[in-house]
């Protein structure tokens, strides 16, 4: 009984080591943010992946899980000093949390190369679910990634500024991920 057990977790072990993970090519990829803004209509912006990684099944394009972590502390809109507003301890406070992460829970196909990837992800400090919307593109050799989601800024609470009747509450975020 005990070598059967014993061989049961060594397989899935192996199993579990043997997962083929891809690294993102930070180089490559890309997140943006947009959102709405009473005296500019919207704003738009993007932050750099510092790292990632997809756990993709040999030959497929969905993978089975991802992670990604996002450097607040380099957040460019086009405009320096919004740029130091948005990296204040007023919205993202990025001196006391320099990375966003993200941290898949579970992946759901939909039709052809189209799927729903749900994760924890933390902002400000904060951990919220959050849901991608993402299309495979490429080849199961070289994928590449688009996804959306919406997330609600309040959640991770970035509500308690002045300007905070001025904005949006919810942000669009939109990636577009390549692997090495």
């Amino acid at each position: 009984m005990r070598s059967a057990i014993a061989l049961l977790l060594l397989a899935s072990t192996l199993a579990a080591a043997s997962a083929p993970t891809r690294e993102i090519d930070a180089a490559r990829s890309h997140a943006a943010f947009g959102v709405s803004h009473i005296w500019v209509e919207r704003v738009t912006g993007t932050v750099p992946i510092l790292s990632g990684s997809v756990t993709l099944p040999a030959g497929a394009m969905i993978p089975t899980a991802a992670t990604a972590v996002l450097d607040a502390t380099r957040i460019e809109t086009g405009e320096p000093d919004r740029d130091r507003s948005l990296e204040s301890p007023d919205f993202f406070d990025a001196a006391k949390f320099p990375h966003w992460t993200f941290a898949s829970t579970s992946v759901t196909a939909r039709s052809g190369n189209a799927f729903e990837m749900d994760g924890v992800l933390t902002i400000h400090g904060v951990e919220q679910p959050a849901k991608l919307d993402v299309t495979a593109n490429g080849t199961p050799a070289q994928p590449a990634y688009h996804a959306t989601a919406q997330i609600d800024r309040h959640a991770f609470g970035m509500s308690v500024t002045r300007l905070d009747p001025t904005i949006g509450g919810t942000v669009t975020v939109t990636l577009d991920i390549v692997l090495h």
